[in-house]
């Protein structure tokens, strides 16, 4: 049983892994501040009193045991962990005076004061007010870097009936590419500035490789004339490659070209590939020889060729050759630029964009396709503005930040993270590898990252394999995490790497191009929550018979507590139905995660009894390296867990013991497949 943070000793402190001056020095310096907060008379605000104590005065140092952090953690909110709907444990707090050098803060500073009166306070206490102002996107263009040649006639048309929710920014005329690439004042991106900071893993003790705007520009240039060359405009083009300098570079060709990306991940097979090719109608892709990642060479064009009829363009993973013979109506990277020289426009320089409406499409991604074929989601010039506002509001990103979110162009988060990137003045960081080890984190440290993002499953790896030890992330303002569900012990790990720098949480669709509820600078943050809708953006929680609790219908299932953060417990499709009572696989495994020390996760699936009857709770298990256990004793503590920390009428049917997960491309648990298996088990036994 975890002790109260008035109950800690010395010793426990010791057995937490500290030396006697580090346990000394704590000990003394914490008693110091439990006699500060015990002149609050709000006991319920104590614990967050004493947490905010701690963090504020960095006695939490990265260096520390993570079992250090976690045992002060859970004993300043033991009060918390141990009563039923008790608020959430907070562990960071915006500052006044910080919340005043955020992107929002600023702009709310400069503009609340005229549009809310003698109502606005300061950021953090008028930032609900100020949230839905209608406003806001009028003044906020103004704050990216946008550029249009035909402005706007309004912010957003609704006299058209049949336009669903009205038609944005109607008339206006751009290129987004060029936005991304020219220099501004506001924000601050001059030519000089650093656009991409980037390392081969291969290279990970070689100084960090670094591209200027005004270089970048130059190589998109050169490739957009390569591509009007062969191509013609509005043409889908398709990218299948990993997330390179020159993958970026050549995203944004396509695009100041006039033609439009087919975004395609690096992990398909060629049935993935070829759906993806014949949706689209692509009529070309760029993809390199190999995939490199952890020190191998892994085939990526001869799985293109077996899906692809239409041209390939093919890049070295490595030196200036590619290294496989090519199909004759293939190009090398070389063959394909040298093309441009042949040009008309090779005389110049410069390239002219190719200027189009704003509701033109620039880019198709996909849905993830775990059911059935995927679905082509088109981004038109709106998507990236949309998705730079989010970047702008709910991550703070800002000029002269160095932003790190190891993905793919395939998946929603590689252009976004791009458009955030470009269009708010920051710098692009990326690694050419794995980020599962210590290499990437290396990277982090040595290009100095301030934001960077993930998603939960790799933090797991990262915590559960130690890989990070010893390495400076104190640099990194803010984390972000998005794609899973959030551990709420993972999260700890990492954001007291940044001495408690806050973790951003983000849901969201790629229809969407942005996220509909997440975390905010200006707002108190709890570990795997969210604290607000999206600026401007309004939700509905609805129950579990369709009726609306508080529009938008997009399948999570979310819970709002009692202090009003909101925590994601998975898609609809992950619930089951336990003795009559609806709950989350997501909720069933964070208890589980918890139950022994032997877990690394828990994949937690309701399955139909053969002959009729309740849901089956069935957990399927991965172990940590070392470490054993039986499905049996399993069984035991998963059920006395859930019953304690759940509902008492919960047991579970089956512990199976697996090595790992079925995932989608993106990492994501496939429950649905883990369900069919059992299913079909325990099909066979019944007719044994």
């Amino acid at each position: 049983m975890v002790k109260s943070v008035r109950e800690l000793e010395v010793g426990d402190f010791l057995n937490a892994g500290l030396t006697v001056a580090e346990a000394n020095q704590l000990y003394r310096l914490l008693r110091d501040i439990l006699s500060q907060c015990l002149s609050d008379t709000d006991n319920d605000n104590q614990p967050s009193l004493i947490w905010r104590h701690l963090v504020t005065r960095k006695l939490l140092k990265p260096s520390f045991p993570h079992s250090l952090h976690h045992l002060l953690y859970h004993s300043v909110y033991h009060s918390a962990f141990n009563t039923q709907h008790a608020s959430l444990p907070l562990y960071w707090f915006p500052s006044l005076d910080n919340s005043k050098r955020t992107n929002l803060g600023r702009f709310m500073e400069t503009h609340a004061p005229q549009l809310l009166g003698p109502s606005y306070k300061d950021p953090i206490s008028s930032y609900r007010l100020f949230h839905n102002f209608s406003l806001y996107w009028s003044l906020l263009l103004k704050e990216l870097s946008v550029s249009f040649v035909e402005p706007p006639k309004c912010i957003l048309d609704t006299s058209d009936p049949s336009r669903h929710g009205g038609t944005w920014l109607p008339g206006s005329v751009l290129n987004i590419a060029d936005c991304c690439l020219q220099p501004s004042s506001h924000p601050h991106k001059p030519d000089d500035s650093l656009a991409i900071v980037w390392r081969d893993e291969a290279f990970h003790d070689s100084e960090v490789n670094r591209i200027t705007l005004k270089q970048l520009r130059e190589q998109v240039m050169m490739v957009a004339k390569a591509i009007d060359a062969t191509f013609s405009k509005g043409d889908a083009i398709a990218i299948d490659m990993q997330m390179t300098a020159n993958a970026v570079i050549i995203y944004l060709a396509i695009v100041l070209a006039g033609c439009a990306v087919v975004s395609i991940a690096d992990s398909f097979a060629p049935k993935e590939i070829a759906t993806r090719l014949r949706v689209s109608k692509a009529k070309g892709i760029f993809t390199q020889d190999f995939i490199a990642r952890g020190g191998r060479k892994f085939p990526l064009y001869s799985r293109v060729i077996e899906a692809a009829a239409c041209k390939v363009i093919v890049l070295p993973v490595l030196g200036d050759d590619v290294g496989v013979q090519l199909r004759e109506q293939d190009l090398s990277w070389k063959g394909f630029i040298s093309s441009a020289n042949q040009t008309q426009n090779s005389r110049s320089d410069y390239y002219y964009p190719s200027y189009q409406s704003v509701d033109s499409v620039t880019n198709i991604l996909f849905s993830s396709g775990t059911t059935g074929d995927p679905k082509a989601i088109p981004w038109t010039q709106l998507a990236p503005i949309r998705s730079a506002a989010d970047g702008w509001a709910a991550i703070d990103v800002q000029a002269g930040d160095v932003y790190c979110w190891p993905t793919n162009l395939g998946w929603v988060m590689g252009p976004t993270v791009l458009y955030q990137c470009f269009l708010l003045g920051a710098t692009l960081a990326l690694y050419h590898g794995s980020p599962q080890g210590r290499n990437f984190g290396k990277f982090v440290q040595d290009a100095g990252v301030t934001i960077l993002g993930t998603v939960p499953s790799l933090v797991k790896t990262w915590k559960n394999t130690n890989c990070m030890e010893g390495l400076d992330w104190t640099k990194i303002k803010t984390f972000c995490s998005t794609g899973e569900t959030s551990n709420v012990d993972d999260d700890l790990w990492l954001s007291s790497k940044a001495y408690y720098s806050p973790i951003v949480e983000l849901c969201g669709g790629t229809e969407l191009a942005s996220s509909y509820i997440a975390g905010s600078p200006l707002q108190p943050q709890a570990f795997g929550a969210f604290s607000t809708a999206s600026m401007t953006t309004g939700f509905v929680i609805f129950d579990e018979n369709g009726v609306p609790y508080v529009l938008r219908r997009h399948g999570d299932i979310i819970r709002r507590t009692v202090d009003g953060y909101i925590v994601v417990q998975g898609r609809a499709d992950d619930t089951m139905n336990l003795g009559g009572i609806k709950t989350s696989s997501v909720e069933i495994e964070r208890v589980c995660d918890r139950a022994e020390e032997c877990i690394l996760e828990t994949a937690a699936v309701g399955v139909a009894s053969t002959n009729g009857g309740p849901e089956q709770l069935v957990i399927f298990v991965v172990l940590k390296k070392g470490y054993n256990s039986t499905a049996e004793t399993l069984k035991m503590k998963f059920t006395k867990a859930i019953q304690s920390n759940l509902n008492p009428l919960f047991k579970v049917t089956l512990v199976k013991i697996v090595p790992e997960f079925p995932r989608t491309s993106s990492n994501k648990i496939l429950r649905r497949v883990l369900r069919d298996q059992m299913k079909h088990e325990l099909s066979v036994q019944s007719r044994l």
